[in-house]
């Protein structure tokens, strides 16, 4: 006779114990602030549980850390402790953390340490560097969720398959073989498809800044635990801002590369096989420098010869600098034409245009073909099979959807069969046909930038908001236009929201509903002291680039 199927709370309770248990008991904090007690966790606050040590290791970038690791200077496991320890500070303090494998990492920090007094050289370029991993990531010894209750205890929601915590994804593979030390994977929302991070085994994953609102989704857990330091650098990935949403509202730097750039090979993702708009795996960090690292090394790997998707094109250094004397030359999105931005939002495109053109540099404003279209053919391609994909997976358990997911992949929302091959090729014809039209655009602005090029890169925001109220009214048009040009584009972080300055104007006159109901969402009270990010465009497939001008920019902003 069949065990008899135990109901979706008691899995989901027994999930999240072994989350919070796997954290040693002298790394437990002994009580916890309520969000409206200590809205902002970062900084000091979370230092206090540290040691002098362990602070300069867990707030050192990615370069530094390899460096010191290679050298001797720290050894890999020292490192993979001062991590696992901040890390399991975080979880407690925001709720990102789906799972954690301390101690294997701590065996594979030892192996490498080992290694290095041996060899007298480091295995590869990310010697001894944690790496954090979004719950898309299969790594042998642990289970992947996505989020989902129904995925407990299976490999991807099917039992009995052999690859049950055995399997890994081609990524994690190719990091091991750099040298990386893999320590946790970080919380998503169930599907991965909302710009907010919550799932029926965690709950909710605040923003650390700032409490009273989110860190932000798909790849949530890694904003959080990165904006902590928690780690030094993680991978998430982005179909619709997913990278970029939760670096912005973190105050990091989140690359969203083209489709094919580096290997999605063996990753689990809602609506697999929809190819019409890939979803991307990038790296978030608090440096660009540690942005480049990843890249660069992973790159190193020649994953195209592992993963039919990539291209082959290895790092073009070339590509990656910026003369001193190059005359370089910029565009602003100021508005959509949907939404309006908040007014920190707003303030921060006018610091960064602002001192861009005190260098000298030339910015125009960027009047592209209606986003609309474009954004209509992603959105289409999201519901091909009318959520039948996502809600067989939430039918695994019997949970229910959170209302984030509920309003885009509601039953009641996509009654009736899915949509047929015809049209699926007319969307892709549209989005083709898009494409080129904001291609030949882009080719157009030589005749204003004054170089006798095209813009070099766009200045736009991530979202209308610096972070999102929890289960507030999104717009993914800012990030979204991106995924459906496939454009390459990381963040910036430009500011923190100031109560004093960043007041509501006035004189605002919505656009419509839409414009209006995100408007009424911000409250400066509430938001003050949130990070607020913007993102630079570039065309597809220009990385290097766009990371280039991101550390340029980014040395503007701070000198």
């Amino acid at each position: 006779m069949a065990a008899e199927k135990q109901p979706w709370q008691t899995l989901a309770k027994a999930k999240l114990d072994s989350i919070n248990e796997s954290i040693p008991i002298n790394w437990r904090l002994p009580s916890l602030p309520r969000n409206e007690e200590r809205r902002d966790v970062t900084g000091d606050y979370v230092r206090q549980f540290l040691s002098k040590e362990e602070i300069e290791i867990t707030e050192a970038v990615a370069p530094t850390i390899v460096e010191s690791t290679s050298t001797g200077h720290w050894t890999a496991e020292i490192v993979a402790r001062a991590f696992c320890h901040r890390a399991s500070l975080a979880h407690q303090l925001t709720n990102c953390l789906h799972d954690t494998f301390f101690n294997a990492a701590i065996e594979d920090a030892k192996s490498l340490d080992v290694y290095l007094a041996k060899n007298r050289k480091p295995k590869g370029p990310l010697h001894g560097l944690p790496v954090s991993l979004k719950d898309q990531f299969h790594v042998k010894g642990v289970e992947t969720t996505m989020g989902y209750v129904g995925w407990l205890g299976t490999f991807q929601g099917k039992q009995g398959t052999g690859k049950e915590r055995v399997f890994e994804s081609e990524m994690v593979q190719e990091l091991r073989d750099l040298g990386a030390v893999l320590y946790c994977k970080t919380s998503v929302p169930h599907t991965l498809m909302t710009g907010e991070t919550v799932n029926n085994i965690i709950g909710y994953t605040w923003n650390p800044k700032n409490r009273n609102l989110s860190c932000g989704g798909s790849s949530g857990g890694e904003g959080a635990l990165i904006g902590l330091r928690g780690s030094p650098v993680g991978l998430g990935t982005d179909i619709g801002g997913s990278i970029r949403i939760p670096a912005a509202f973190n105050g990091l730097y989140g690359l969203r590369p083209s489709a094919g750039r580096l290997p999605y090979q063996g990753m689990p993702n809602s609506m697999d096989g929809q190819n019409s708009v890939l979803s991307v795996v990038g790296p978030i960090a608090p440096s660009v420098s540690s942005l480049q690292l990843l890249v660069k090394s992973l790159l190193s790997r020649e994953p195209w010869l592992h993963d039919p998707l990539v291209h082959d094109m290895p790092w073009r250094d070339e590509k990656a600098v910026i003369s001193k004397d190059q005359k370089l030359s910029f565009a602003v999105l100021r508005h959509d034409g949907v939404v309006s931005l908040h007014p920190p939002v707003k303030r921060a495109v006018e610091i960064v245009i602002e001192r861009l053109e005190k260098q000298g540099h030339r910015i125009i404003e960027w009047k592209p073909p209606a986003h609309k279209p474009g954004l209509d053919t992603l959105f289409a391609a999201w519901t091909y099979d009318n959520g039948a994909d996502v809600r067989s997976a939430f039918e695994l358990s019997g949970e229910p959807m959170a209302p984030q997911i509920a309003s885009l992949y509601g039953a009641e929302l996509h009654a009736g069969p899915p949509k047929d091959a015809t049209f699926i090729a007319a969307n892709n014809v549209a989005r083709r046909e898009y494409q080129k039209e904001y291609m030949e655009y882009w080719n157009s602005t030589a005749e204003l930038t004054g170089t006798g090029k095209p813009v070099d890169i766009v200045i736009a925001p991530v979202a209308p908001v610096a972070a999102g109220r929890p289960n507030g009214v999104p717009w993914y048009g800012y990030s979204g236009i991106v995924n459906a040009l496939d454009y390459t584009a990381c963040t910036l972080p430009v500011t923190t929201v100031d109560k004093s300055i960043d007041v509501l104007d006035s004189s605002f006159q919505p656009l419509g509903d839409l414009d209006k109901s995100i408007m009424d969402q911000y409250d400066p009270e509430i938001y003050d002291g949130a990070h607020v990010g913007l993102q630079l465009i570039g065309r597809r497939l220009q990385e290097e680039k766009v990371l280039a001008f991101t550390e340029y920019v980014a040395g503007v902003l701070t000198a």
